[in-house]
Formats: C-alpha cells, sequence, structure tokens
C-alpha cells in the first residue's frame, strides 16, 4: 500500500512539474487568458470548428464586433490582446495614433468576386464609378469598404469630393440601404452576400482591385508579457484556416450556429474570404503604404508615423 501511495504521490509530482513548466512558458498563472476580438464570421467560428484549441494550456476569452473599427477600438484600448481585421482598418487605426502592431498576416486564397464590393439596388441606373458622381454612398471609416472606394474613384480618375460618402456601421448602412436613403453601399462579406441575395448587385468588385490582405492585431503593451500566448494562438489560427479550407461545409455549420447567417450564406461568406496564412514581408510593408496614401489624398490622415513600424515581424521567426 506505500508502494502504491510513493507511485501515486510521484505522479502528481511530475504532473504538477508539467503543469509549473506549462505555466512558465505561458507567462505563469497571472498571464493564462488571451482576450481575442473577433469580428463576424471571422476567427471564433474558424477555431471552433476546427478545434484547434481544445489542448491550448491557456483560456481565450472572446468579444464580438460587428466591423473593424469597433475591434480596432478594443484591441487599441487595451480591452483586447488580439484581433483580426483587414488592411485599411489597421493601417488607418495605426495613422491615428492607436497603439497596435501587426503580428500576422492571412491573403485571400482566390481572387473571390463579391467578396469586397460596392453594391447597388437591381433597379439602380448606376453601372460603373462613374455613375456615383454625385450620389451617396455609405461605409465605414476607414475600412475596406472606404478603400475600396478610393481604389475606384482613383482609376477612373474622378476626385474623392465628386462622391458623398456616408460613414455609418455596418447594421445601420443595411437600413440605410434597404431603405433607399442611400444610392450604394461599399462593403464587405457577409454583408455583400446578404444584399446580393436579397436582389443588390456589384457595381464595383475588388476582384478587379486586389482583394485586402487581413492582419493579426495585437495591443503593443501585449505583446511583451503575452507573447508566447500570441505565438502559439497564431499557430493554432493557421491550422484552423488550413481545416476550414479542407472542410468547407463544416466550417460553414458553426459558423452559421454562430452568427445566426443562413447557411448558404455562410457558405458563401466561407468561399468569399477563404484565406491562408503568409510571412510579413517588404510587399506587405508597401501594399499598406499604398493604402495610407490614398487616405492622405483623400485628406483623412497626416500618415506621420512610419508604416515599417506598425509590423512586428518576430512572430514568423518564433514558430
Amino acid at each position: 500500500m506505500a508502494k502504491n501511495r510513493g507511485a501515486i504521490i510521484a505522479v502528481a509530482l511530475v504532473a504538477a512539474a508539467g503543469f509549473g513548466l506549462a505555466a512558465a512558458k505561458f507567462g505563469g498563472s497571472g498571464d493564462t487568458v488571451l482576450r481575442v476580438a473577433n469580428q463576424k464570421g471571422q476567427v471564433k467560428s474558424m477555431m471552433i470548428a476546427s478545434g484547434v484549441l481544445k489542448d491550448a494550456p491557456y483560456e481565450v476569452e472572446w468579444s464580438e464586433f460587428p466591423a473593424a473599427q469597433p475591434l480596432l477600438e478594443a484591441v487599441g484600448g487595451g480591452a483586447a490582446d488580439l484581433g483580426l481585421a483587414a488592411d485599411a482598418p489597421f493601417i488607418f487605426a495605426y495613422q491615428s495614433g492607436s497603439p497596435v502592431k501587426a503580428i500576422g498576416v492571412q491573403a485571400p486564397f482566390a481572387q473571390a468576386g463579391e467578396a469586397l464590393a460596392i453594391v447597388v439596388k437591381n433597379g439602380s441606373p448606376a453601372r460603373s464609378v462613374q455613375d456615383l458622381i454625385g450620389k451617396s454612398v455609405a461605409t465605414t471609416r476607414g475600412s475596406i469598404g472606404h478603400h475600396l472606394l478610393l481604389q475606384a474613384l482613383e482609376r477612373a480618375h474622378i476626385p474623392a469630393d465628386r462622391v458623398r460618402v456616408t460613414f455609418l456601421p455596418p447594421g445601420d448602412a443595411k437600413a440605410a440601404f434597404d431603405s433607399g436613403a442611400i444610392d450604394a453601399w461599399s462593403t464587405w462579406t457577409p454583408y455583400t452576400n446578404v444584399a446580393i441575395k436579397e436582389g443588390a448587385r456589384a457595381v464595383v468588385d475588388a476582384k478587379d482591385y486586389g482583394l485586402p490582405v487581413y492582419i493579426d492585431i495585437a495591443h503593443s503593451d501585449s505583446i511583451g508579457p503575452k507573447r508566447a500566448l500570441l505565438a502559439d494562438f497564431l499557430q493554432r489560427e493557421a491550422r484552423a484556416v488550413e481545416w476550414a479550407r479542407a472542410h468547407p461545409d463544416e466550417f460553414a455549420q458553426v459558423l452559421a450556429k454562430e452568427t445566426g447567417l443562413p447557411i448558404d450564406i455562410a457558405r458563401a461568406s466561407f468561399d468569399r474570404n477563404n484565406r491562408v496564412a503568409q510571412p510579413i514581408d517588404g510587399k506587405i510593408i508597401a501594399h499598406e503604404q499604398d493604402i495610407i496614401h490614398r487616405f492622405q489624398k483623400a485628406g483623412l490622415t497626416e500618415g506621420k508615423r512610419p508604416v515599417a513600424d506598425a509590423f512586428d515581424r518576430s512572430f514568423g521567426k518564433s514558430g
């Protein structure tokens, strides 16, 4: 009996030692929670569906947001450690002084149509960006929709002030679009999917301009104390992205349950938002520099912070 008791104690000591090593790796008992801001239809559903967090030696606390702007406000304000958002709102927030850093990048797997678009009602006479001159276009300030509008106007050599831009969050923009209070809506999946299913059509499609990349964004003060958690989460997120690509129907089921979207809209959202992890490199930084240049030309930011300083490349070297 004493021998058995000794074996039990030995096993308990080994387990305790293992827990201690895990706690040490992930910052100790006071830092075993990672607060992740989630945008509708983005990371959380993918992580749940793939099961990649089941054995994580830390807890993930999720917070939900309808668009990138409030998500970035949460990360920049220190209410969350990490969040995924597209390229334009990230660099717009950074240039506005937000204490955020890009620590990972995900690029579109394919140039999917209507993943990001400027849509109009089916009965609208508008057929191109030129037809939007003097019209009202709703979007979110500093968003990928806002940037797409600036890209389209730039390519058509139309000054940005020739279009009346109304800045609205997605829910309010949809209500204004449905009621006819605005002429067009520059938005992204899943909102494009819903609008097109309800009869809207795209007059500008981002697949013709280069789809946005998505960025894992951390609060600057979280990077030091939670580096191990952040690095581990990025590796699990990359596995979840690969899993979703191999199991799109299973992922769509979870996405529909998490977001309340109809299953066909959830599946279309994945098809139009299929991403693959890639390293932070010079092309990504140049891409962000081009975005901020467009915002500068439109008088929306001074763009004084060096764009390269917005990126922390060390996470790509830690895995």
